[in-house]
């Protein structure tokens, strides 16, 4: 008998610190925060915020505590209450600039109905998504390899949107984090009885927090560079890069004062392109799927502007390097035969493609 306790007591102290030893650390959780989702990697030390209610838009990618993001707002009220460019946007069904109030697909002018309001300017730019609140979660999920979400816009269901763009589809994004670097990830499907045409994209703000914008460094993976007129718009003429940027691989931003097209991407074996920026330790890599064909990079110097007497300068800390599918402009530079890279997708069909930030030395 007394063999018999010794034995139930030893299972039981057994048991007990089983019970008492802390559970194994997950590396990956996803969470949903009032309007905010955050996708963590503890092991990396890396969160990502998105918001769908505010145009799914990444608002933030805290790495060892720095944000790698530009959000000057403090609160989400804040900037819904007064949206600004900043985080990263996702801009549709046009990316950047058009240079007249229509677009043309299929050998035919869709003329904006200007009175609707969610078109604006004689320049329309970054389509009419920016801020919008239908998206729709549907996937929160975290395991062992990852964490990630994604939203859905049933464009098709809202009237305002048809009528400016008249292509019935649905689009999905989808955010990861793995191993400390975010995909996303962008599903378009056709639901119209035409090819749609793909001229969606991003506008991502990066920004170091190492050193500021005139200590920073940048490589662009592109051949080509786009001439603009003065309304920003690509005029369908072209030059080397080297024309532009004497070394695309050791460009020194302080030298620029950029708002340009890009076209004609460096692709690597497995046909990924890369933009990279570097301040003193830290470095964030852009890196595009093959089938984002252009890069508009904008980094505004505070040296080639004007401001007000006794204002202080406008805080022009960041680089935005905006993943597109196309080139500024690319449907109606396509029409005009002075662009051969337009994408569609058939009726009933899909793309998707991808793009990953990824940061070292933080």
């Amino acid at each position: 008998m007394r063999g018999r306790s010794y034995q139930r007591l030893g299972l039981a102290v057994v048991l007990s610190l089983v019970m008492a030893a802390p559970a194994a650390a997950q590396q990956y959780t996803a969470r949903r925060n009032g309007d905010v989702i955050e996708l963590h990697d503890e092991k990396h030390q890396t969160i990502v915020s998105v918001i769908p209610s505010i145009g799914n838009i990444t608002s933030g990618m805290k790495v060892k505590g720095q944000d790698v993001l530009r959000w000057p707002s403090v609160t989400v009220e804040q900037f819904r209450a007064k949206p600004q460019f900043a985080g990263n946007p996702f801009l549709a069904p046009w990316a950047n600039r058009l240079d007249e109030q229509a677009f043309y697909a299929n050998g035919k002018r869709y003329a904006f109905d200007m009175g609707l309001g969610n078109v604006r300017g004689d320049i329309p730019i970054h389509g009419m998504l920016l801020w919008t609140d239908e998206w729709e979660v549907t996937d929160l999920t975290a395991d062992a390899t990852s964490a990630r979400t994604t939203s859905r816009l049933d464009f098709y269901r809202n009237p305002m949107w048809m009528k400016q763009f008249p292509f019935a589809h649905t689009i999905e994004i989808t955010h990861t984090l793995q191993d400390g670097v975010l995909q996303v990830s962008t599903r378009l499907r056709n639901m119209s009885s035409e090819p749609m045409p793909v001229s969606i994209g991003f506008h991502p703000y990066f920004q170091l927090t190492d050193s500021t914008r005139d200590e920073w460094t940048i490589s662009v993976g592109a051949r080509t560079h786009w001439l603009l007129a003065q309304n920003k718009v690509p005029t369908g003429e072209t030059e080397p890069i080297e024309k532009f940027f004497p070394d695309p691989q050791a460009i020194a931003l302080k030298d620029f004062d950029l708002d340009h097209v890009f076209g004609d991407l460096v692709a690597d074996e497995s046909g990924r392109s890369v933009m990279s920026v570097k301040g003193k330790s830290q470095r964030l890599d852009v890196v595009l799927g093959p089938l984002y064909r252009g890069m508009v990079i904008y980094a505004p110097n505070p040296a080639a502007g004007t401001q007000k007497p006794g204002a202080p300068p406008p805080d022009r800390n960041f680089i935005c390097f905006e993943p597109m599918v196309g080139i500024t402009n690319a449907m109606n530079l396509a029409h005009k035969g002075l662009y051969k890279d337009l994408q569609s997708v058939a009726p009933g069909g899909t793309w998707e493609e991808s793009f990953w930030v990824r940061t070292s030395g933080f």
